[in-house]
């Protein structure tokens, strides 16, 4: 094949091996808009719990679903048990869904089992049965990806699988970036108040990306 041939079909594949050409949200599916009222579930541990934003438990309008109430204006629900491993959010989530009926799940889970060193593997099938619960619900599925533990905070390899797997919308910058601001965490795991407004206004510019928040 001569060069000049060669060259399109050489940046064609660069296109598709490069970053550059996309990014890790390029290829993210939307968000059907909310409508007005709509009850939007934040389901995880202590991060959705708000922990360390004034101790142990947070002061009142501290957590990032009380944050995300007061950005968005939705009707947000906190549903975060500190410590919780996926088996335990797993077997939770269904009564918390037939008691509030979200319209969204921002699903926040994971760290724990991690923390733990328990088997990826079934990490990985407690949160990928934990989404296809919400859709069943009929309730849409925004995935914040977590962290492997270490240095680096990068995302861990379990979330984008999930969210190939489910179809589900995955943000797997945010919590990682913020993560390794350590002026907006209170201990080496959990944010401070500012962290948690911060992880709030993230979420809310995520839903507005993938067109559920105008």
């Amino acid at each position: 094949m001569r060069p000049a041939r060669a060259l399109p079909l050489l940046l064609l594949l660069a296109c598709f091996l490069l970053p550059a050409c996309g990014g890790p949200d390029a290829a993210a599916p939307g968000l059907s808009p909310l409508p007005p009222g709509a009850t939007v579930l934040c389901f995880g541990d202590s991060l959705t719990y708000g922990s360390g934003a004034g101790g142990f438990d947070p002061r009142p309008g501290a957590s990032f679903p009380e944050a995300l109430a007061r950005e968005t204006g939705l009707n947000v629900v906190r549903s975060g048990v500190p410590g919780e491993t996926t088996d335990r959010g797993l077997a939770r989530l269904p009564r918390v869904l037939e008691a509030e009926r979200p319209a969204l799940v921002v699903l926040e889970h994971g760290g724990n089992d991690f923390l733990r060193g328990l088997p990826e593997a079934r990490t990985e099938a407690n949160l990928t049965a934990m989404v296809r619960a919400c859709q069943e619900a009929h309730a849409q599925v925004l995935l914040l990806g977590v962290p492997q533990p270490g240095l680096l905070l990068k995302l861990h390899p379990v979330y984008p699988r999930v969210a190939a797997a489910t179809g589900a919308a995955l943000d797997g910058e945010l919590l990682p970036t913020l993560l390794a601001d350590g002026n907006i965490k209170s201990d080496p795991m959990h944010f401070n108040a500012a962290g948690y407004e911060k992880l709030a206004q993230g979420v809310a510019a995520t839903l507005r990306r993938l067109g559920a928040l105008q």
